[in-house]
């Protein structure tokens, strides 16, 4: 079955189902900057038409490559871990200390980098407006060197 078909099954299951959904936590996947995510809401998982909701963990030592989400907004929260770096501007020149307790918010088509320097995990939970695994990430190899 593909991903389309699954969606296609997953969206026909919940409108007939008509009640909320439970997602119990399951396998992630690493997504092409670098991260790693576990979905809980989406579109794969329930059908979600607009919402992603989940967890996203960037190992201790570990950095996202250069990129920006095209279509969506990106809004985080800093569950655990020491302190990240967020970079983010047209040129990567703007940095920030990010620390458990904090909110993220990152705009569209805005681009970022995010630095774990620490020797733990940096876990968030996560939501973005955009509802499907696969996100509208562009990379930015060019601009990988930018962050130190």
């Amino acid at each position: 079955m593909t991903v389309l078909e699954a969606t296609r099954s997953n969206r026909n299951a919940i409108a007939a189902a008509q009640k909320a959904s439970v997602v119990r936590s399951g396998a992630g996947y690493r997504a092409e900057q670098g991260s790693d995510y576990q979905p809980g809401v989406s579109t794969e998982t329930v059908g979600s038409q607009s919402l992603w909701l989940g967890m996203i963990t960037l190992p201790a030592g570990q950095r996202t490559r250069a990129h920006v989400h095209e279509c969506h907004e990106t809004a985080l929260y800093m569950l655990s871990g020491d302190e990240m770096e967020l970079w983010s501007g047209d040129q990567l020149q703007h940095r920030d200390t990010v620390r458990p307790g904090d909110y993220i918010f990152i705009p569209a088509n805005m681009l970022h980098v995010a630095v774990n320097r620490s020797a733990q995990s940096a876990v968030f939970i996560g939501s973005r407006n955009e509802a499907t695994a696969q996100e509208s990430v562009v990379l930015r190899p060019e601009m990988d060197r930018k962050v130190p």
